[in-house]
This record gives structure tokens, C-alpha cells and sequence, in this order.
């Protein structure tokens, strides 16, 4: 049966009258004739275009002549369809052609962090920090496979049963990770991180309450200062963000190499070298990893290395780094807390086979570490910097740490939000002399014992 003949019989059926064949009204079948008309138009479509003439007109000439066909298409079937269930189907049919389908409009949002696709028949989304069943659905497996591969093949990446899961990334910077069967068991799975089309500023972070003023001066000085620096946290807690944000106060005449697994900073300096990992090809050569990627970084004369992630075998080289002239570094690291943090750094170097003492692990650590920043998304969905730690050294066998700020949860207010106040603990760190050589300043009560910051976020 042709698409003429389909929409004919819908349409004997009164499926095509106003309101009845894509209208909003709930009909448990509504789903699925929306999307047995839209597969079959995109067949026609397919069918119709001229692709090799496609091929030599830009993207903008190349969706207005698949609208203009589309379009042609629809007035071919002789259905009347209301204007807005016409509108629908013809984004939908574009967004299936040039971009990712069904979650397109998602992308378009900037209040959604994650994109969560459980399968072709789920799609969550994580808006404002609280995850949201929406009604999107993919219209089959096959159609959910036909997104992967299409941002997969962007980034030169693959995926198969022999390489079932992959890490990519979209065009804007957002993080992408899919995984297919049999290592899915239920049908492929594709988690998106979203990177918002508009870098976060400091205001940003202090109109969500994320922190205050006067922290942020404080870790604005600290990079300004080129005192090393590791933001810790979990999983979605903003240490990528924050990063981001403290990069921008890097000075415009250094030289910064960045080093990723999937690259999504947003330096905004002049002079920026962005390196980025490759996995194995089919034959299982080529792959370059994150350590050497560290090491080559060495021979690239960078004043600041910046490492979005550590999490394998590279940590040992990145504290060489800092500890061998390349002040100001930065980096993040998946921890529970500051010192799960100390602990993690030193499993990885462990894990990665360095037959070293502990104790010349600790100082590796507690030499080339200044500040620790532990950022966490509390029940509430909002993030916070928890605590902002400095390192002073070894003691013992211990490494220690001074907390400098914290944030202090007093309890709930009547829209289920978390209450707390940020505090100084009193104790004025000793980095405060190296800040005062490159010529700035800290008030002398920003670290006064007791003093309470209030969170004033602006919804």
C-alpha cells in the first residue's frame, strides 16, 4: 500500500477529519497513526529528493527545498489537516532528517540539563535539577539508532555489538554517551549532558545561590593567582560549570592546553590549545589517551594545563605538571568530599600501576594541589559549593587540609528547598600572601571567625 492509498483509507475511516487524526485529545492510538503517517511521508520523502542535488546546496538551501517537497507532499494526500497538526508534522519530519529527531525541541531548552532517553519509548529530562517524565518517544528502535549513528559519525566515533557503548559529543559542546545491546539489555540507551548555548558567568552562579561574593573573589583570586586548583564533586554536581567559570579568569596573555576525554570547555582566551582523546579504531590501534595527551602537553610550552577530568591513569603526570612549573592548573574529579577526594587521587595512581610508596604519593599530592573546591547537588536539585579546602602539607602520614568556607544546611523551607546560610570558619589561609604579591587584594574581614554569608538566590 502506497502513502496515498494509507492516508486514503485513513481518511474513509474519518481518521483525517480536524481533530481526530493528530489532534491533542487523548486516544490511546493517536501516538500511533501520528507516527505510521510521518515514517510513511518520510519514505515519500526520501523517495522524492534529488540527494546528490542536496549535496551541493547549504544547510539553510537544503531544509527549505525539503520543506518545499514536504509540503508538496501533504497537499498530494488531498488530507486536510489542522494547521497546527500540519506545522508538527513537518518539524518533526525535518528534525528527522536533518537533526535528532523527537528530542530536537528538548535541545532548544535551556532550562534542561540531561536529556535521558530509556530506550525508544522513555524519555526523561532533568529541568532545574528534578527529573521529568515527558511524553517524546522515538518511533521505534531502529529510529533511536538512526540519532546515535548520526551523532556518533559527527565526532569520526562508531558504535556496534563489538563497541556497544561510545562517548561523543553534539555540535554545541554537550556531552554524549550511548550504549546499544547486548550491553543494554532492554534496547539502546542515550544520555545527553547539555551545554548551554550561552556560557554561565560568576552572576550566574550567585544568582542560583550557588555561592556568594565573597567566595567567589576569593577563588577568582586564587586563579588570578595561579595557585593549583581541583573542583570535586559528584556526578551532574556542576564541577565542569564551575570550571568553566574560574577558566575565564585566567589571564589573556598566557598559554592554555586543555585536555578532555569529550570536549566541552569553553575557554574564552585568545591563546588555547584544545586537545581532545580518541578511542581505538575497528582493529583496536590508534587510540591516544588522556595521559598522553598530559604528556605531550609537557612539550607544548603551556603556562596552565587544564584537565576536564581526571579519572585513569594520567593523575600521576598531571601533579608532576603542577609540581614542575605550571602553577595555576585546574581539573576536576568525581568525590564524595574534600577528603575522598585525597583518597581517590591516590587509588588512581595505584590503580594505574605506579609501584610508588604511599607516603611519596601523598607528597606528590600535597605538594602540587593549593586549593580543593567540593561542589554538590543537594536534595533540593540546586548546587552549592560545600566546602573550599587548602592544603598545606604533610603531617605524618597524613595529608592535611584547612576548611576556609562551608555551606551550613539549617533545614526546610514550605516549598521543600533546602535553608543554609554560608560561613568563614576563621582561619586565614596562607595562600592569602602569594594572592597579595601579584598585586591583589582580599578584605582583611573576609575570613573573620563566625561571619555568615546569606544565599540569596534570585529565582
Amino acid at each position: 500500500m502506497n502513502l496515498r492509498q494509507r492516508l486514503g483509507r485513513e481518511k474513509e475511516n474519518g481518521a483525517s477529519r480536524p481533530g481526530s487524526l493528530l489532534s491533542g485529545r487523548p486516544n490511546e492510538t493517536q501516538p500511533d497513526r501520528f507516527q505510521v503517517i510521518k515514517k510513511q511521508l518520510h519514505r515519500e520523502l526520501i523517495a522524492k529528493l534529488d540527494l546528490a542535488q542536496l549535496e551541493t546546496l547549504d544547510d539553510a538551501e537544503r531544509r527549505t527545498q525539503v520543506e518545499r517537497v514536504a509540503r508538496r507532499l501533504l497537499v498530494e494526500t488531498e488530507i486536510r489537516l489542522p494547521r497546527g497538526d500540519e506545522e508538527r508534522l513537518i518539524g518533526e519530519l525535518l528534525a528527522d532528517t536533518f537533526d535528532l529527531g523527537p528530542i530536537t525541541q528538548l535541545l532548544l531548552d535551556d532550562e534542561i540539563s540531561d536529556i535521558l532517553v530509556n530506550t525508544h519509548r522513555q524519555v526523561y529530562i532533568e529541568r532545574l535539577g528534578k527529573l521529568e517524565l515527558t511524553s517524546i518517544a522515538f518511533r521505534d528502535e531502529q529510529h533511536l539508532r538512526l540519532i546515535i549513528d548520526r551523532i556518533i559519525s559527527r565526532v569520526g566515533r562508531r558504535i556496534d555489538e563489538s563497541t556497544p557503548l561510545v562517548d561523543a559529543r553534539l555540535p554545541d559542546g554537550s556531552r554524549v554517551n550511548a550504549i546499544i545491546p547486548p550491553a543494554a539489555l532492554d534496547g539502546p540507551i542515550l544520555s545527553i549532558r547539555r551545554f548551554r548555548r550561552r556560557a554561565l558567568a560568576i552572576d550566574d552562579l550567585l544568582g542560583l545561590g550557588s555561592l556568594t561574593a565573597e567566595i567567589a573573589q576569593f577563588l577568582t583570586c586564587a586563579v588570578r593567582a595561579r595557585l593549583n586548583m581541583m573542583i570535586t564533586g559528584g556526578t551532574g554536581s556542576g564541577k565542569t560549570t564551575l570550571l568553566n567559570i574560574l577558566s575565564r579568569y585566567i589571564s589573556d596573555d598566557e598559554r592554555i592546553v586543555s585536555i578532555e576525554d569529550s570536549a566541552e570547555l569553553q575557554l574564552q582566551q585568545p591563546h588555547v590549545v584544545r586537545l581532545e582523546t580518541r578511542p581505538p579504531n575497528i582493529e583496536g590501534k590508534g587510540q591516544i589517551t588522556q595521559r598522553d595527551l598530559v604528556r605531550n602537553s609537557l612539550r607544548m610550552r603551556p603556562d596552565r594545563i587544564v584537565v576536564g577530568e581526571v579519572r585513569g591513569d594520567e593523575v600521576l603526570d598531571m601533579l608532576q605538571a603542577m609540581n614542575t612549573g605550571h602553577d595555576g592548573s585546574l581539573t576536576t574529579l568525581h568525590a564524595n568530599s574534600a577528603r575522598d577526594a585525597l583518597h581517590r587521587l591516590e587509588n588512581l595512581v595505584l590503580m594505574a600501576g605506579h609501584s610508588l610508596p604511599d607516603r611519596a604519593i601523598r607528597e606528590q599530592i600535597a605538594s602540587a594541589l593549593e586549593i580543593l573546591v567540593h561542589i554538590s547537588r543537594i536534595s533540593d536539585g540546586s548546587r552549592k559549593v560545600l566546602s573550599v579546602q587548602e592544603l598545606l602539607g604533610m603531617e605524618g602520614p597524613v595529608v592535611t587540609m584547612q576548611e576556609i568556607f562551608r555551606y551550613v544546611p539549617t533545614g526546610m523551607d514550605e516549598d521543600g528547598g533546602v535553608k543554609g546560610h554560608f560561613e568563614a570558619t576563621g582561619i586565614v589561609p596562607r595562600c592569602c600572601d602569594r594572592i597579595r604579591v601579584t598585586g591583589l587584594d582580599l578584605p582583611s574581614d573576609l575570613f573573620e571567625r563566625g561571619r555568615r554569608f546569606p544565599v540569596e538566590a534570585r529565582k
